[in-house]
């Protein structure tokens, strides 16, 4: 722990000491993401800028006396952008037991075992990761009596690997007062309390209800914060990202980012998504929002439903293996219309999380009601994962320019028994990015870290391929989706900073732009696709310094 700590304390500004305010980048394969350029070999960098793009020779003839920067005959791409993730949400993942992965709920006790050993005396014992979908059979969802034997008295609390449902003990139950022998509480609106043949609660909470156990645990202080964050950084550098967008980040968080990028420990632009309880907070006390260089507010994260996996995706008809469960909808449509004309009325881009073919048509006729009634604010509004569509709604994203933010490895992640719950005629809808994007939408990439991995080349792989790590299914799975290598690439830089209105700083490698760029160990462009996922990171630049770089073998 110290040593993360004195890492972030001290990595940045030692870099940014040892590097020239301007140089020449040469022997490279530069992929600019610039349709007046879109290929170089060379760059030149001064004050955290480029300058010039070009070929070797003119870049250094033009600066015959800047000192170079020898790329090494690497492929360089502008720096990389998470169009949807969770900063804090990774850094507390990383303080939990890591239970993705997991194929039982034994395996899952014993990992929980290993991770309590080191806990205080009395400590709630938390973890994050699990997939009853991983473990075979039916797909049931588990229950408190798994994990009772081993814990008893001490309380246990398990986010699911999609933070859209929660598995308690009954020591947990307890301690948020739920009588467990007693029939189970009423779920709130937007949530579902999983109940036994006698109605009594098994330990699994969805959606909204996850509240009812979750404010029972201790808050966290300050030094939990810090120690999360500090871990988080730690991981987002190293895999070649300059950007996240984080969906959904309540205020008092925004001093802690504030404070570390102040100090110089924060090597991450942070497009930060308000909550939508803090609308008229923020508005008052930011009415033109935060505009920093590495932290930057002027969005929020709403939610129209909850996740496939967990049978909480609002759909228009019902789920093919659950008859008579058509999903959650987590506010009825006026609600929902009401807080979106609020944010688009102070000058927010409205960013809604919608997973299912009803929740999306919801999400979508409140913009357009909204957008009429307003004018719209700002514009760019977006519908966070974009997951299951009707295909009637495929052309509306375009007309009213809603952008698309999906995470293309929930494809590759889902497509074992996503078939399952939507049957063949849904599919055509789901996942469906060609379509999207052939219909004139614009996409923006992500990962939905820690949902998923941090790498952001398991979502260019995915995008390219939809198939997983293994190069399965032959073909890709509805492969007539897929995404060609450039446009890619584009979702998750060029296209990733105009979600979040930065196409103008960052996201491509042309001059005036910030000097924001990531160096492949090969070229990830034409490498065969099977290889795609042996590309390393050599090297990560933020304002033409490095935050990252892989330590030689």
């Amino acid at each position: 722990m110290l040593r993360l700590l004195l890492l972030a304390l001290f990595l940045v500004p030692a870099l940014a000491a040892a590097q020239p305010a301007r140089y020449v980048a040469t022997n490279a394969t530069v992929y600019t993401v610039d349709d007046d350029q879109p290929t170089a070999e060379a760059f030149a960098v001064e004050d955290g800028r480029f300058v010039a793009v070009g070929t070797e020779a003119a870049l250094t003839a033009a600066y015959p006396d800047w000192p170079t920067l020898d790329m090494d005959g690497r492929t360089v791409v502008p720096g990389l952008i998470d169009a949807h993730a969770h900063l804090m949400g990774l850094g507390e993942a990383l303080l939990q037991a890591d239970l993705v992965g997991t194929t039982s709920p034994a395996e899952i006790v014993e990992r929980l075992v290993a991770f309590a050993a080191d806990l205080p005396e009395g400590a709630w014992v938390t973890g994050r990761g699990w997939d009853q979908n991983d473990w075979g059979g039916d797909g049931a969802f588990p229950t408190r009596a798994d994990l009772d034997a081993a814990f008893p008295d001490r309380p246990v609390w398990l986010g699911r690997v999609d933070g859209h449902a929660g598995w308690a003990n009954t020591a947990a139950l307890r301690a948020a007062g739920i009588d467990p022998d007693a029939p189970a509480p009423m779920a709130p609106e937007g949530g579902a309390v999983l109940v036994d043949d006698q109605g009594r609660p098994t330990g699994v909470f969805v959606d909204a209800a996850e509240m009812l156990v979750a404010e029972a645990m201790p808050t966290p202080d300050l030094a939990y914060y810090t120690e999360a964050l500090t871990r988080a950084l730690a991981e987002t550098s190293k895999y070649g990202l300059t950007g996240v967008h984080e969906a959904g980040s309540p205020l008092a968080t925004l001093p802690l980012y504030r404070q570390f990028a102040a100090d110089g420990r924060f090597p991450i632009r942070n497009y930060v998504m308000i909550t939508p309880g803090e609308i008229g907070a923020f508005c008052d006390a930011y009415p033109d929002g935060i505009g920093e260089d590495r932290v930057i507010v002027r969005s929020v994260k709403v939610y129209a439903d909850g996740a496939l996996g967990s049978r909480g995706a609002a759909l228009l008809a019902d789920y093919s293996d659950d008859p008579g469960n058509h999903g959650l909808l987590f506010r009825p449509d006026e609600a929902v219309e009401a807080t979106v004309r609020a944010a688009m009325a102070c000058g927010l881009q409205v960013n809604t999380h919608a997973i299912g073919d009803r929740a999306n048509r919801q999400v979508l006729d409140a913009y357009e009601a909204a957008i009429a009634a307003t004018g719209g604010g700002p514009g760019r509004h977006r519908i966070e994962h974009s997951q299951i569509l009707s295909l009637d709604d495929i052309a509306r994203f375009a007309a009213m320019d809603i952008i698309a933010s999906v995470q293309p490895t929930h494809a590759t992640s889902d497509m074992p028994w996503a078939g399952d719950r939507l049957g063949d005629d849904r599919l055509k809808g789901a996942y469906a990015w060609r379509r999207l994007l052939d219909s004139g939408a614009r996409l923006a990439l992500g990962s939905d870290f820690p949902v998923e991995r941090v790498d952001p080349l398991l979502g260019f792989h995915a995008a390219v391929t939809r198939q997983d790590a293994d190069g399965m299914p032959a073909g890709g799975w509805y492969g007539n989706q897929v995404l060609t290598r450039a446009e890619a690439l584009r979702g998750f830089t060029l296209d990733a900073a105009y979600a979040a209105f930065m196409e103008d700083e960052v996201g491509s490698i042309a001059p005036g732009k910030r000097a924001d760029f990531v160096v492949f160990s090969q070229d990830l462009m034409t490498v065969p696709l099977e290889a795609i996922l042996d590309t390393e990171v050599v090297a990560t630049y933020i304002d033409g310094t490095p935050v990252y770089e892989a330590e030689d073998e």
